[in-house]
C-alpha cells in the first residue's frame, strides 16, 4: 500500500453521498468504513470524527488537521449530476469534491502515513460538521462546555486542545496566513411620517442617507500588514410605501470585511457612535484570523517554499482560539458553483505537502 492508495475511491464515495450541513451522516459513514479498513483509531464526537495517529499524550503539545464533511446545496446551472463523481482518472467531479472532500481524503491519507510513528507532538485529525453554516454542532462544539477540549485530563471524553491547526480548504496548495472575517449589520432609521406636499414629518430615508454617508467616510485606523484596511460596503436600502408619504422607517444593510486588528464587537460599537440609526449585527462570530508573526506554522511554510497569501474567504479558522494556517488542495474559485471538480494530482500533491509540512514542523 502506498500513501495514495484508495483516497480517490473514497472521495468518489463521498461525492455520491449528499451531505448538506446538519446531515453529514452519509459522508461520515463512508469515512468510518475507510478508517476501519485501514486500522486507524477514531471516535465519533457529536457526529464529528476524531482520528489520532497515536494515543494522545497530555505532556505533548498538539497539532490538529481540520477539514469539514458538509457541503452547501447544489448551485444552479449544473450541467451534470452534482452527486456523480464521474470516472475520469484525472479528475473527480461533483458537489463537495473541491470543498472540502479533497482536503478530507488528503488529511486521512496523512494520518494513515503517520500511524504509530513517534512524533514530538500529538497529531489529531478533526473531520467536522456544519462548517458551511458555522453551526453549533461542528468545531465550536469541541470548545464548548460539553466538548472534549474542556474536559479534565484523564476523563474518557478528554482530547488535547490544539496548540496549532492546519485548516484544510481549497487554497491551491498555497498557505493562507490570514483570512478576512464577515460582519453584516442591519441599520434601522426611525422618523415620523407626514405628507410630502406639506413637508411634514421626519424623513427616515434622509436620516439613513446621512448615516450611510458617515459610514462610507469613516476611516478605520487599524490597518493589517497583510489584509490592509477594514472594507465596508452598503449593499441594500429599503424605505417608503407611497410617493406622497414621508417615510417613517428606513432599513439598510452594511457588508463589512474585517481585518484581524478588530473584533466584530469593536467595529459595531465604533460605527454605532457615528449613527442615529440603530445598528444590529446579524452575527459577531465571523471574525478575521491571522497566523502569528512568530508562528512555527509560518516557519514551516517558509522552509518548504510555500507561497503565502491573505484569503478573502472564511472557514472554520474563525472558530479556533489557537494559532492556525489554511492550506489545502483545489481552487477556491470552484467552490459553491456549478460543475465543481478537483484534480487527482492536486490531492496527491496535497498529501506530499502535508507530510513534508508536518515533518518540517515537528522535527
Amino acid at each position: 500500500m502506498n500513501k495514495y492508495t484508495d483516497c480517490i475511491d473514497l472521495l468518489r464515495k463521498l461525492v455520491h453521498a449528499p451531505t448538506p450541513s446538519g446531515n453529514e451522516e452519509a459522508a461520515a459513514a463512508w469515512v468510518e468504513w475507510w478508517l476501519a479498513q485501514n486500522g486507524l483509531s477514531f471516535s465519533i464526537r457529536q457526529g464529528n470524527i476524531v482520528v489520532t495517529a497515536t494515543p494522545p499524550d497530555p505532556a505533548k503539545k498538539t497539532l490538529a488537521l481540520i477539514a469539514h464533511l458538509d457541503t452547501v446545496s447544489p448551485a444552479g446551472g449544473y450541467t451534470r449530476d452534482p452527486y456523480d463523481p464521474g470516472t475520469d482518472p484525472d479528475k473527480v467531479w461533483g458537489l463537495g469534491s473541491n470543498d472540502d472532500g479533497g482536503s478530507v481524503v488528503a488529511m486521512l491519507a496523512v494520518i494513515r502515513h503517520f500511524k504509530g510513528q513517534a512524533l514530538p507532538v500529538n497529531l489529531l485529525l478533526l473531520l467536522v460538521r456544519e462548517e458551511e453554516v458555522s453551526g453549533p454542532e461542528g468545531l465550536s462544539w469541541f470548545y464548548g462546555p460539553d466538548g472534549p477540549f474542556t474536559q479534565p485530563v484523564g476523563s474518557p471524553d478528554w482530547l488535547p486542545q490544539p496548540d496549532w491547526a492546519i485548516v484544510g480548504e481549497p487554497t491551491g496548495l498555497q498557505a493562507a496566513t490570514s483570512e478576512r472575517g464577515l460582519l453584516v449589520i442591519d441599520g434601522e432609521a426611525h422618523g415620523k411620517s407626514g405628507h410630502a406636499a406639506r413637508g411634514d414629518g421626519i424623513n427616515a430615508l434622509y436620516m439613513a442617507l446621512d448615516d450611510i454617508a458617515a459610514l462610507r467616510a469613516h476611516p478605520f485606523e487599524r490597518v493589517s500588514p497583510e489584509m490592509g484596511e477594514v472594507r465596508l460596503t452598503v449593499t441594500q436600502i429599503l424605505a417608503g410605501y407611497a410617493h406622497n408619504v414621508v417615510p417613517d422607517h428606513c432599513h439598510f444593510v452594511v457588508d463589512i470585511r474585517p481585518n484581524e486588528c478588530y473584533t466584530n464587537a469593536e467595529i459595531l460599537a465604533e460605527l454605532q457612535g457615528l449613527c442615529s440609526s440603530k445598528l444590529s449585527a446579524r452575527n459577531l462570530l465571523h471574525r478575521a484570523s491571522a497566523t502569528a508573526q512568530d508562528s512555527p506554522l509560518r516557519q514551516a511554510a517558509a522552509a518548504l517554499g510555500l507561497t503565502t497569501f491573505s484569503s478573502p474567504t472564511s472557514s472554520d479558522w474563525m472558530q479556533l482560539p489557537c494559532d492556525a494556517i489554511k492550506l489545502g488542495p483545489g481552487d477556491s474559485a470552484r467552490s459553491h458553483r456549478a460543475d465543481e471538480y478537483i484534480l487527482v494530482e492536486e490531492i496527491y500533491q496535497a498529501i506530499d505537502i502535508y507530510i513534508d509540512y508536518i515533518k518540517t514542523f515537528t522535527l
